[in-house]
């Protein structure tokens, strides 16, 4: 397997009050009082560490529900807005790519590995992500530094955690290395990579545990 390039670009989506207690969609894992100083060490580690810090925010148009420009709930958080960023990304869908100047930004700037924190797992950290990896790029999930919320519908029901989880292992199988944030820090520190598993090994331990627990 080829070692990713290591320069990256640590990516800080959508910290806004609306994922917090009083907003919208408040995060219920890991819980905002984990996700959130983990959020802003790996900002300051990547600072430190000369990593590009890309700050990303979501507004939605006039008259929606949740992350409206002018309102409260949809401004970033103030422990992101007081830290310094390289990059700042205003978005309307998920992906971080789509609409915005993220893809030439990162051109120009020679990254080829996006390390993803920020919120919701399930949604533009997953968009981002699987877009990423369809560019050729190698991807980073900060797991302890991101987070999700339950959802219900025709479809089914899920936890927050239950949620969290499944997309960390499908992202760790093929589209994004997860790790910790402490494991993260360690690794740019160290300057070193943080590879993925892949979808065959992935499934070869998921076939062989439900082997296990049937024996």
């Amino acid at each position: 397997m080829n070692k990713p390039s290591l320069r990256r670009a640590l990516v800080v989506i959508d910290v806004q009050n609306d994922y917090f207690p009083g907003g919208g969609l408040p995060i219920e894992y890991p819980p905002v009082e984990q996700s959130l100083p983990n959020i802003t060490r790996a900002m300051d580690a990547a600072r430190a560490a000369g990593i590009h810090v890309v700050v990303v925010r979501h507004h939605a148009p006039q008259g929606a529900p949740l992350f409206q420009a002018d309102a409260h709930n949809g401004q970033l958080h103030p422990e992101i807005t007081r830290r310094p960023h390289d990059h700042l990304v205003t978005k309307t869908f998920p992906s971080v790519f789509t609409g915005t100047d993220f893809a030439d930004w990162i051109e120009r700037n020679r990254i080829g590995t996006l390390s993803i924190a920020g919120y919701m797992t399930h949604n533009c950290d997953a968009a981002t992500a699987f877009e990423a990896m369809h560019r050729g790029l190698h991807a980073e999930f900060l797991a302890d530094a991101s987070g999700a919320l339950p959802y219900a519908n025709a479809a089914g029901r899920a936890t927050a955690e239950e949620i969290h989880r499944v997309f960390s292992v499908v992202f760790h199988s093929n589209f994004a290395a997860v790790t910790t944030t402490s494991a993260w820090i360690a690794a740019i520190q160290a300057g070193q990579g943080i590879e993925k598993d892949n979808v065959l090994l992935s499934n070869r331990r998921g076939r062989a545990g439900d082997t296990a627990r049937q024996g």
